[in-house]
């Protein structure tokens, strides 16, 4: 078998002329490795020896920008801080500083609406498991458009099935860490299952997370309950909706707020099912492993909290200007 070595020049005329269909979607990239921003999809791309890439040694954050308004941005970044101490990888820069690179790398993107995710790497420099090799860490944000499930999905509900995928040890759920291989098997086994999400179940039964989701249950009691964080990813969509909750309380359409150890047969059970995303905000369960969840259509609870959500968005006091030419 004979394989060509490609010269320096080559692989840049390649890259120049790759195309791809999703790159479509890909709008700016910060990279330190490069020390700018770019916005040529073919060029958006990270060392091979990073250990981010063969080792899954890195972090990251991944929000949302709504019409010029970053939603939670000081909720992630905090979040990242988190990761990083728990992980041993010091952030190379400030959050002053990581917050500026987010938000000039969405006015290079020049898109009102958009994705962006900050990942933070060991750095390149070794190809072995030592992260003693890597000489500097690494910080790059890529924007995307922002991509929503079909207005159906809001308005008629989700399928939603239970996970064979083995849930995460405590110490490793708590940190967004890059090595999301659980996280990817659980929503190629959803997708293969034709549902919408997976969600994992703890060795004693207890409801998890889903694959970039949390999840929360209404009981036929008003409460709302969501499995408890020791053990999954405290997901910054979940968290915020349970603070806006608490005036509905005092009103009497929700009786409790807070954490608990939801098996199975009690989701099974509940009055709704309701998962929580960065991306989508909030969707109604109206299936759980091929059992009607509820009334079989979206409930109260769920319309409510999306337009807590929605508010909360449009009331969002993190400003972005973008930068015109």
């Amino acid at each position: 078998m004979s394989i060509r070595r490609l010269s320096f020049d080559e692989v840049i005329d390649r890259l120049l002329l790759l195309k791809e269909p999703f790159h479509k979607d890909y709008l700016a990239m910060y990279s330190s490795w490069y020390g700018g921003i770019i916005t040529d999809p073919a060029l958006m791309m990270v060392p091979v020896d990073d250990h981010m890439v063969h080792r899954g040694d890195g972090i990251f954050e991944a929000f949302k920008c709504v019409n010029w308004k970053v939603y939670g941005l000081h909720r992630h970044l905090a979040r990242l801080e988190r990761s990083a101490k728990a992980s041993m990888l010091d952030l190379p820069m400030s959050r002053i500083q990581l917050e500026e690179l987010v938000l000039c790398t969405i006015a290079a993107a020049n898109e009102p609406d958009s994705l962006v995710k900050l990942l933070v790497s060991r750095g390149p420099g070794g190809l072995s498991a030592n992260p003693y090799e890597c000489p500097a860490r690494q910080v790059y944000v890529i924007v995307s458009r922002l991509s929503l499930p079909p207005e159906e999905k809001y308005l008629e509900g989700v399928k939603l099935i239970s996970s064979k995928v083995p849930i995460k040890q405590e110490y490793l759920a708590n940190i967004k860490s890059c090595n999301y291989l659980p996280n990817a098997l659980m929503k190629k086994e959803s997708e293969d299952a034709g549902a919408d999400f997976a969600v994992s179940i703890d060795d004693r039964g207890f409801l998890g997370e889903g694959p970039t989701e949390n999840i929360g249950i209404i009981t036929k009691k008003r409460e709302f309950l969501v499995p408890r964080f020791h053990r999954v990813l405290r997901g910054t969509t979940i968290t915020r909706l349970m603070e806006l909750a608490q005036p509905m309380l005092a009103s009497g359409e929700l009786s409790d707020v807070r954490e608990a150890d939801i098996t199975v047969e009690e989701a099974h059970e509940a009055a709704e099912i309701i998962m929580f995303g960065t991306t989508f905000d909030v969707l109604s369960v109206v299936d759980f492993d091929g059992r009607q969840v509820g009334e079989g259509k979206p409930g109260p609870i769920y319309r409510v909290f999306r337009e807590l959500l929605h508010r909360d968005i449009r009331e969002c006091r993190e400003m972005l200007t973008p930068v015109k030419e």
